[in-house]
């Protein structure tokens, strides 16, 4: 049995968003001084597990979440003019935004062995339950000030309550045929209910109405997924594997829910689903080499992206089913063991080298945007390391690099507002360690972005920009863990 009790405190001041104008000149500045974010989170997990006897266990987890995010923002209107006084010798009200998260998940799984003439077979079977509650308030002004201030001076714009159960029941089981052959089918259904209660601001336009309204309106999914795996072994210490599954992705809240005025969402999204084929070559070589090499393909459904649209009087990012894509390429990982394997020598500690790569393809095939990249989909993803330890001290040198990628739907390249475009290729380079006091207290420290490069990964149309989010310059950090 076990417990674990999770807990985060911060405070930050969020610099907003730029265009690309702004980050090529400097990526640290900021037009929105008055940003605040505030997310308490809470997570405690329980565990327990009980042996039958040697070929049959039982395992329960569970995990309840109490959170919450707030906000109070410039947001997007006047964006990208910075934030100033304004001629009435005040700033513009901020809007003010409360999320409160409440969730509780429990999974029991059982497991036991069997014979099936002289061979050793193994049967999964599990059950999970959750609950999620989320509470939104939003769109309500703020107060003209700079410092964090969730006072409200106006009624709320959105008032809104999500609930969502999830039920899931799963059978896998391990069928070894021969010394060197085993095959692993599985079946998993899910059972998905999801509830809407409120009301919110009416972005669309489609009514006077200023809000749009939700009653209790619910909708349930069934799911019934699929998935085998085979293994077939080459020696004690390598396999030739294959794997096929379906899957399926539920559309949040977050996606049907616009943030900001610039963004508008279609109603009628559908959730997206894949079916998934990967084989590969795997093993261990005398302790030395570690490798994986693997080739993938996924036929992807339903993507969901942002399309640019426009009216008479404004442009806006509307988000959507943008068509069905295939993702297809290949996986690599390679690991030498240099001191303590192709040199064995323990004194000097140990000392590993590693490459992980991996090429992408991902295109649309059907859909307005066919044979046009999938956005956020960069082709080439390349980790390099070092790995060092000696006694009671490890440390890991780490150089990633990845290649441009899109930002929508339409590829677009360069957009004035720099809520789409072009994500640029970046390399990152960390530094991390860690020291082992004695048995109970360990010392972590080191350098994120080492060379302090100047990136981003993200174009958004809302929260935290709009624009471009530029990622964190070089971070020192150090910590201490505990283990009681």
């Amino acid at each position: 049995m076990g417990i674990e009790y999770s807990a985060l405190r911060n405070t930050i001041r969020m610099p907003g968003g730029l265009t690309d104008a702004m980050f090529k000149e400097n990526p640290k500045q900021s037009i929105r001084a008055r940003n605040w974010l505030q997310s308490p989170w809470n997570i405690i997990e329980a565990h327990a597990s009980y042996t039958f006897n040697k070929n049959t266990s039982i395992s329960l987890k569970s995990a309840y979440n109490h959170s919450e995010r707030d906000l109070v923002w410039r947001n997007e209107d006047d964006w990208p003019i910075k934030d100033t006084i304004t001629p009435s010798l005040s700033y513009v009200p901020r809007e003010v935004e409360h999320e409160y998260f409440r969730s509780i998940a429990n999974e029991l799984r059982f497991v036991t062995g069997y014979d099936i003439g002289k061979q050793y077979q193994t049967l999964s079977l599990g059950l999970r339950y959750s609950y999620n509650t989320k509470h939104n308030l939003h769109g309500a002004d703020g107060t003209t000030g700079s410092d964090l201030d969730y006072t409200t001076t106006s009624p709320w714009g959105g008032n809104m309550y999500y609930y969502t159960t999830n039920i899931a029941a799963y059978a896998e089981n391990l069928f070894r045929i021969g010394r060197r052959f085993s095959v692993s089918p599985g079946l998993r259904f899910e059972y998905l209910s999801t509830m809407a209660n409120g009301y919110d601001e009416n972005t669309a336009g489609d009514s006077t109405d200023p809000f749009v309204y939700a009653n209790k309106e619910r909708r349930t999914r069934k799911i019934l997924l699929s998935g085998i795996s085979l293994e077939y072994k080459i020696s004690e210490t390598t396999n030739i594997y294959a794997n096929g599954n379906q899957s399926y992705q539920p559309i949040t809240y977050d996606q049907l829910t616009p943030f900001g005025s610039i963004a508008k969402i279609d109603p009628n999204m559908k959730d997206p689903k894949a079916n998934n084929i990967n084989i590969g070559y795997r093993g261990v070589i005398k302790h030395a080499l570690n490798f994986d090499v693997g080739a993938f393909y996924m036929s992807y459904k339903n993507e969901i992206g942002i399309i640019n649209k426009s009216t008479v009087t404004t442009n806006y990012e509307y988000r959507t089913n943008t068509g069905n894509s295939v993702h297809k390429g290949i996986e690599t990982y390679v690991e030498v063991n240099i001191l303590g394997g192709i040199i064995p020598s323990l004194k000097a500690g140990r000392l590993g080298m590693y490459n992980s790569y991996a090429y992408i393809d991902a295109r649309y095939v059907s859909g307005p945007y066919k044979g046009n990249d999938v956005e956020y989909a960069p082709k080439n993803i390349e980790r390099v390391g070092l790995d060092y330890s000696i006694k009671h001290f490890s440390m890991n040198l780490q150089y990633s690099y990845t290649s441009s990628s899109y930002s929508d739907a339409a590829n677009t390249v360069f957009a004035a507002n720099a809520l789409t475009g072009i994500i640029p290729a970046y390399y990152v380079v960390d530094l991390s360690s860690s020291y082992n006091i004695n048995q109970k207290l360990k010392l972590k420290f080191g350098v994120n972005n080492l060379t302090d490069e100047k990136y981003f990964t993200l174009r958004t149309d809302e929260y935290p920009g709009p624009g471009i989010i530029p990622s964190i310059g070089r971070m020192l950090y150090a910590g201490l863990s505990a283990t009681l």
